[in-house]
C-alpha cells in the first residue's frame, strides 16, 4: 500500500493544535519537564539528528541509502532508527527485504527548522533574521 507523503505546509499545519503562546502558558510541571528534557536528551545526537534530516528531506530512506548518506555502517544506522522509531517519531515500512523509514511525526520538520534557525541566530544570515521574534 502507496503512503501519501504531506507537503511541508500540510506537515507545518498538522504538528500541533492551536493553543496559547509559550509565554502565555503555565510552568512546565516537573513530569513535563522531564518529558521534554528526555526528547532533547534523544535529538542530542548528531547522528539521529542528521538521520532524521536525510528522511525529512527524501521522504522515505532504506537503512542502506541513510548509511551510504551518513558514511556509517548499515548496523550503527540501524540501532538509531530504532531509537527514533520508538519515539514515534519514524515508522518503518517493509517492501520485500528492505525497510523504508519515514517521518510520520508532523513536528520534526518543524522542529528541525528551528534548532537550525536558533544555530544561525548569532550569524548575519537572513535566516537568522526570520528566527527572531518581535515581543
Amino acid at each position: 500500500m502507496q503512503q501519501k507523503h504531506q507537503t511541508k505546509t500540510e506537515v507545518t499545519e498538522n504538528c500541533c493544535p492551536p493553543r496559547s503562546g509559550l509565554k502565555s502558558r503555565p510552568l512546565l510541571s516537573f513530569v513535563q519537564g522531564v518529558k521534554v528534557a528526555g526528547l532533547f536528551k534523544l535529538l542530542g545526537n548528531d547522528t539521529r539528528v542528521r538521520l532524521l534530516h536525510h528522511i525529512v528531506r527524501s521522504g522515505e530512506a532504506n537503512v542502506t541509502d541513510l548509511a551510504k548518506a551518513l558514511g556509517m555502517k548499515p548496523q550503527a544506522v540501524s540501532n538509531q532508527l530504532v531509537r527514533l522509531s520508538d519515539t514515534g517519531m519514524i515508522a518503518a515500512r517493509r517492501d520485500g527485504n528492505n525497510v523504508f523509514y519515514r517521518v510520520v511525526n508532523g513536528c520534526v520538520a518543524p522542529l528541525l527548522d528551528l534548532a537550525l534557525c536558533l544555530m544561525e541566530e548569532g550569524g548575519d544570515s537572513a535566516a537568522s533574521a526570520a528566527c527572531r521574534v518581535e515581543d
